[in-house]
C-alpha cells in the first residue's frame, strides 16, 4: 500500500484542495442542469427523488423513503404533500399500523416515469463522463460517504 506525502500546512486551507467544495460546486451544477430536465416533468429535484424511489420500490411508509433519502420527515412532509396536490402521490395511514403513513404512486405518478426516463440519458449526456467512469465515481463517493457517516459518529 502506497502512502501520500503530507500535505503542506499552507495547502490545506486551499479552496481548489477542498473535496468539500468539489462535491459542492458540482452539486450546484447538476441542480442546474436538472432544473431544465425536469421541468417539463413539473417536479424539483427533491420530488424527483422522492418518485425514483416510489418507482423503484412502489408504495412505501414515509420512514422508509426518508431512509432512502438521507431526509427526515420535517423535510419529507413538504415534498409529499406538493406531489399529492400534483396528483402524482396519495398519502394513507397503514391498515396496519395507524402511526405508519404509505405513500402511494397514483395513476398519474405511475405514467410520469415513462416521461422521466429521458432525464438520466440527458444528465449523463450533460456531465461528459462515460458510464464506467460513473460507476467508478459511484464508488468512489459512497466509500466516502460511509467513512464520513463513521467520522460524524465519533463527533
Amino acid at each position: 500500500m502506497t502512502t501520500t506525502p503530507p500535505v503542506p500546512d499552507e495547502e490545506l486551507l486551499r479552496l481548489d484542495r477542498m473535496i468539500c467544495f468539489s462535491l459542492h460546486a458540482a452539486s450546484r451544477s447538476f441542480d442546474a442542469v436538472y432544473r431544465v430536465a425536469l421541468k417539463e416533468l413539473g417536479l424539483t429535484y427533491p420530488q424527483y427523488l422522492v418518485m425514483l424511489v416510489l418507482w423503484e420500490h412502489g408504495d412505501l411508509p414515509v420512514k422508509r423513503i426518508g431512509s432512502h433519502l438521507r431526509l427526515d420527515s420535517g423535510t419529507l412532509s413538504p415534498l409529499l404533500k406538493r406531489l399529492e396536490a400534483a396528483g402524482h402521490v396519495r398519502r394513507e395511514r397503514s391498515a396496519e399500523d395507524e402511526r405508519s403513513v404509505v405513500v402511494r404512486l397514483t395513476g398519474s405518478g405511475t405514467a410520469l416515469r415513462e416521461r422521466a426516463l429521458e432525464v438520466p440519458r440527458r444528465i449523463l449526456a450533460a456531465t461528459g463522463v462515460e458510464p464506467g467512469e460513473i460507476a467508478e465515481l459511484r464508488r468512489m463517493l459512497d466509500r466516502v460517504t460511509v467513512a464520513l457517516d463513521a467520522a460524524a459518529q465519533v463527533v
